[in-house]
């Protein structure tokens, strides 16, 4: 009997280690995100700031390390192999890096999971020390993060397939981890001064040290927005004024719409980095890793992960010198291994670009977006540039857009719950409740990123729907491989002007569709093929 043939696929492998939110909707055929582990190029997708459906590149590069392991498993039958494909999945996110030798990755199922191996690393260094952990903007961060900085769950269940009861403490860390946030935004949702910011970190991190706490400052590159905060000579400063004693620095950079080298500046700072596959580099949702710098790094030689991170991760995940993570159990996350082997395909096809062209593609994403905007049903929201150190480079452009719509009766905009209805009937074949003369357009199904709360001057909530530029709109869709590189452009830039013509006409069929409530879906409905 040949045993490959009675494997799991690679979408079937893909969807395990995660927890809920990777599982699939019978109703759909799409995960939590609406998103799939199976191609789907008749989908227009723009979701990177959330998660993107995998590619068929990144499909083919999963499926080729899903035979590896299953043919070395065929004559071993342990998870020898998972956990030598892990290490080797390690040593190439270091390459692509460029990172020192002393640098040591964990490997986490989400930018999440990435927070609780973040503060165990806190944990190794001052086991006897409460701390503080100051997160920035945690509104336009992970919705988890906030549980999993004090150490808690946050979700029914776990990416080594535990039930959990979310909200509670995670066995092992302390109970007393106490947090602070500091706001990107004034009371009017606008980017605040990145002076104001410094000086909020700063005296939030003496009141942590005066009370005998050790600090965990988190640093976003980027929010949900698109806010970079706190600036990089911000953080050096911080650096030199409390040391490495009392202060570990953190930064959630899983949103990946940065250059290398600022990933390599951030380490020099002995900075943890958290990445992701899924965001920018369009890899199937829940890849996620932890840069450690030589210095964090150091701490795993001695003491004790928290045993409830067993929970969480395997062995195979973390560096092989951790004596620390002997606590854990004994093997690897296949589906973690494939979802980054698939991002790792997207990673390498962006590198082959030169950095020029990557600069020139997101300006006219820019451009195509601003003049959508100029339709009075929508607002842009508008964001501070980057402030990014040294000479202009792709990364000092922005690439997530997010922005409002005007209710039917043009008096306000949306609510969260009124975009979330926008953002579910775009990934819906909408044309049965549509005139014969709109089915066409109502029928493309556009995948853009999940609405996010935002209030105004008016104080007003509005839901802020997103659009954003992945890495395969400058590497090359791999469904549109039979076009010339202007001419798969073109049509990429026409894909984005249909999602704001489908949400146009949304709007003006909201009634009968919001009596309807069409699903998301996998594909298009049979009439509409």
């Amino acid at each position: 009997m040949n045993v490959m043939s009675h494997a799991p696929s690679a979408d079937e492998i893909m969807q395990t280690g995660g927890d809920v939110r990777l599982k699939l909707d019978p109703a759909t055929e799409l995960n939590g995100y609406g998103s799939s582990h199976r191609p789907r190029p008749w989908a227009v997708t723009f979701a990177s700031s959330t998660a993107s459906s995998v590619s068929e590149r990144g499909y083919a590069a999963a499926d080729a390390a899903r035979l590896r392991v299953l043919q070395a498993q065929s004559h071993r039958g342990d998870e020898a192999p998972v956990i030598r494909e892990l290490a080797e999945l390690r040593a190439a996110i270091g390459r692509y890096y460029h990172l020192s030798k002393g640098t040591k990755i964990i490997l986490a199922a989400s930018g999440t999971d990435a927070e609780l191996a973040a503060l165990a690393m806190t944990h190794l260094r001052t086991p006897s020390r409460p701390i503080l952990n100051i997160l920035l903007a945690p509104e336009e961060t992970g919705s988890g993060v906030p549980m999993a900085a004090r150490g808690f769950h946050f979700a029914i269940d776990t990416a080594n397939g535990h039930d959990v009861k979310r909200e509670t403490p995670i066995a092992g860390f302390r109970t007393d981890t106490a947090i602070a946030t500091i706001a990107l935004r004034d009371e009017h949702g606008n980017a605040r001064a990145h002076h104001d910011i410094e000086a909020d970190c700063q005296a939030t991190i003496q009141v942590g040290i005066a009370a005998g706490r050790h600090v965990i400052l988190h640093g976003l590159d980027l929010s949900k927005t698109g806010l970079l905060a706190p600036r990089l000579d911000i953080l050096q400063n911080l650096r030199s004024a409390f040391g490495s004693a009392q202060l570990d620095i953190v930064i959630d950079a899983c949103q990946v719409r940065l250059c290398t080298k600022r990933v390599r500046d951030y380490l020099a700072l002995d900075a943890m980095v958290q990445i992701t596959g899924s965001k920018f580099f369009t890899g199937p949702p829940f890849a996620g890793a932890v840069l450690l710098p030589p210095a964090i790094a150091a701490r795993l030689g001695q003491g004790a992960l928290p045993a409830g991170l067993g929970a969480y991760f395997s062995t195979g995940e973390w560096p092989q010198s951790a004596r620390a993570a002997s606590v854990l159990p004994v093997g690897g996350n296949f589906g973690l291994l494939l979802r980054w082997h698939a991002a790792l395909a997207e990673m390498h096809a962006f590198a082959a670009i030169k950095p020029k062209r990557r600069a020139k593609i997101l300006d006219l994403f820019a451009a195509t977006v601003t003049q959508a905007m100029s339709d009075p049903a929508f607002e842009l929201l508008p964001i501070p540039a980057l402030a990014r150190p040294g000479p202009d480079d792709w990364d000092h452009r922005r690439s997530i857009f997010a922005f409002s719509v005007r209710h039917t009766d043009d008096s306000r905009f949306m609510t969260v719950e009124e975009a979330r209805k926008i953002y579910r009937w775009l990934n819906a074949d909408c044309a049965a409740y549509v005139a014969d003369d709109d089915k066409k357009f109502a029928s493309v199904i556009c995948h853009i990123g999940q609405p996010v709360k935002w209030r105004g001057a008016d104080g007003a909530e509005r839901g802020l729907l997103r659009v954003s530029a992945g890495a395969r709109l400058i590497s090359g869709e791999p469904s549109h491989h039979d076009l010339d590189q202007a001419h798969r452009l073109a049509r990429e830039l026409a894909d984005l002007r249909s999602v704001f013509a489908k949400i146009l006409l949304l709007r003006r069929y909201w009634s009968e569709l919001s009596a309807a409530d069409p699903l998301p879906h996998y594909r298009q409905s049979a009439a509409s093929i």
